[in-house]
């Protein structure tokens, strides 16, 4: 009966009110005394003051490395290490369903797609060469995220580069007007390396709402965190598996994806189906109308899994798309 009930949940609902507790702890969780650490895989900026449940690892990796190299290179370096083992044990729990569920911008970008579906307006997906060349540009930007610190440590770029990411980051533009703060809306003029990344911000704040009122999860292609990811993805806990011998590739998987990942659809030799661009928003399980062809495992034991049943239910309460 558990497992029934389960299989032919609501995801649309059960994934708002989940995403909506994720929100308000990372943004309010501070009143309540909440405190995640600084080593949390997912957008809980740390610019959003007291309030703030937690601090994204990318904010103090940042400053970590951007330290002199003579300081990152000895006993310092094993702080930096602490902090990268707190952030593992956090997403192997998870995975990159902290994406999916739990990462504040990502959450905001459903509630602009839930609005643009409210005023009748389509969204658009990428051809696959397109496609193909996006998934790059978040592994560009993690790299630069972890260079560019260094290459301050070393003296070969000013100190106001330390936090590059964060510097441009539509989070630190966002999430602290949810607390009244709109201080983060600014061009720094106090240095023209200061000046020329908080432009880039804004402006790339400015592409982060008019991309997502276009475009299903627009901002998580190029995500450095998402990239981060899927690099330490194949040990998680929590995994999107597939039985291509069950999979008629009707495409309703696809259809669904707000990544526009084909391989969903059209994979059936690999079980371990999850790409790097993929949220883990398990809506591709919930829209599979075949017994057992997708499913979430935790530990190899399966939580939700597509059944026929659970999709016919699904289908008639208008719940197993978008």
């Amino acid at each position: 009966m558990i497992r029934q009930w389960v299989n032919g949940i609501d995801l649309r609902r059960f994934r708002f009110w989940l995403q909506l507790g994720f929100f308000v702890l990372f943004i309010y969780g501070g009143y309540a005394a909440v405190n995640l650490g600084n080593s949390l895989p997912t957008f809980a900026c740390g610019f959003v003051g007291e309030s703030r449940g937690g601090v994204c690892y990318l904010l103090p990796l940042q400053h970590q490395l951007s330290v002199p190299w003579q300081r990152l290179f000895s006993w310092a370096i094993l702080g930096v290490l602490e902090a990268f083992v707190l952030f593992a044990l956090w997403f192997f729990v998870l995975n990159k369903a902290w994406c999916g569920y739990a990462c504040p911008l990502g959450t905001l970008q459903d509630w602009i797609t839930a609005l643009r579906t409210r005023l009748g307006v389509r969204f658009s997906r990428y051809r696959e060469a397109a496609f193909r060349r996006l998934t790059v540009i978040k592994y560009v930007l993690l790299a630069l995220t972890l260079l560019m610190p260094l290459a301050v440590g070393g003296g070969l770029l000013p100190h106001s580069l330390g936090t590059p990411f964060c510097d441009i980051c539509p989070g630190r533009m966002i999430l602290p007007l949810f607390t009244g703060d709109t201080s983060q809306l600014t061009v720094n003029f106090a240095e023209k390396s200061t000046m020329i990344m908080t432009a880039l911000g804004m402006l790339i704040t400015g592409g982060f709402f008019a991309g997502a009122f276009v475009k299903k999860r627009f901002f998580c292609f190029f995500c450095p965190m998402s990239a981060l990811h899927y690099l330490l993805s194949r040990p998680a806990l929590l995994q999107l598996r597939k039985d291509g011998d069950k999979c008629t590739r009707c495409g309703d998987c696809y259809r669904v994806c707000d990544m526009d990942i084909k391989e969903i659809a059209d994979e059936v030799n690999t079980t371990r189906i999850m790409q790097d661009d993929c949220i883990l928003c398990l809506k591709c399980v919930s829209a599979c109308p075949e017994d057992g062809a997708l499913k979430a495992t935790f530990a190899g034991v399966t939580l939700f899994e597509a059944t026929e049943q659970g999709f016919i239910k699904r289908m008639n309460k208008g719940a197993a798309g978008d």
